[in-house]
């Protein structure tokens, strides 16, 4: 497969939001007070570097089958009323909910930039994955009261 230049240049600016996200998820989950917020922090970085091994694969020239990854169930996560026993908790669900919005919207862009609709393919299973990190992240911090819909 060849790549445009842009192509390259976005699928590196991808691998360099996944780095990010690995060490982020990676620092809060060692920093979690929260047993719960630590394991879901432990998986999303995982997958995160699932991510950024699937956008080298790109790179390299190979369109990785996404039929052939494990496909990781997303815990559900549904707490009790109780507030988080730490601010640095509520903190940290706050800055991977908006690292997860801007990383999905990076994909959002980068989907309708490629020529291989098997890329598209992969970069949306990823923008997917992405979501549905925010959606966990949200579901948590709603059920801890952190995170109000009005």
């Amino acid at each position: 497969m060849q790549l445009s230049q842009k192509e390259r240049m976005l699928l590196e600016d991808l691998k360099s939001h996944e780095e990010m996200c690995i060490k982020k998820y990676t620092n809060y989950a060692n920093q979690a007070q929260d047993s719960q917020l630590k394991q879901m922090f432990q998986n999303h970085a995982q997958i995160e570097q699932e991510h950024y091994n699937t956008i080298d694969q790109i790179l390299k020239g190979q369109v990785p089958n996404i039929q052939q990854q494990g496909q990781q169930q997303q815990q559900q996560f549904q707490g009790q009323q109780a507030g988080m026993s730490q601010q640095k908790d509520a903190d940290s669900c706050q800055d991977m909910l908006q690292t997860e919005k801007y990383v999905s919207g990076a994909y959002d862009t980068a989907i309708f930039e490629f020529q291989d609709p098997n890329v598209r393919q992969v970069l949306n299973h990823i923008q997917s994955e992405e979501q549905k990190h925010g959606e966990a992240i949200f579901s948590y911090m709603q059920s801890k009261g952190l995170y109000k819909v009005h």
